[in-house]
């Protein structure tokens, strides 16, 4: 039984791992602009399958991990993945009877309060000047959701992970 435990805690530290990597991962410029926040999917994911399991304690950890990858303010991510583990752990029940197309229209809106409180601690901290192509990786993590939830599902089936 602690054996399986621990196996499913590697899976699931496993998955973070790699999105961290896809998170720092060298793209061209012309599809930088479109990478989506694989912590921030990979994280829902979790919280939506495991909610007893995966919480804002993780989202912290998580969060102040992808702040040191990234060279950015101590706490932003953190705080900001913080507050959408929060609203995904309170609307767990419902999101998982919604149908694929639903769940990422509402994966999609809670990655865009990331991004705005992201941005929102960017004004506060420093003068930076935003576009329009700041609020792509949102789209883009909306239409990714789909085959990453099956990805997901796939792996915790597979590793028994609960």
């Amino acid at each position: 039984m602690i054996q399986e435990q621990a196996n499913a805690s590697h899976v699931i530290l496993i998955t973070f791992a790699i999105a961290l990597m896809l998170t720092v991962l060298p793209l061209p410029e012309v599809v930088a602009d479109y990478r989506p926040d694989w912590v921030a999917l990979v994280l829902l994911y979790w919280v939506m399958a495991l909610p007893q399991r995966i919480g804002v304690s993780i989202a912290w950890i998580l969060g102040v991990s992808l702040d040191v990858l990234k060279g950015t303010l101590l706490g932003q991510h953190a705080l900001a993945l913080v507050v959408i583990v929060f609203i995904v752990q309170h609307l767990h029940l419902r999101l998982r009877m919604y149908p694929f197309r639903q769940q990422s229209v509402v994966i999609g809106f809670t990655l865009i309060i990331y991004q705005a409180l992201l941005l929102w601690i960017y004004d506060m901290t420093s003068t930076v000047s935003i576009t329009w192509s700041y609020w792509l990786p949102s789209l883009t993590g909306a239409l990714l959701w789909p085959w990453l939830l099956l990805v997901l599902r796939g792996i915790r089936r597979r590793y028994n992970v609960r």
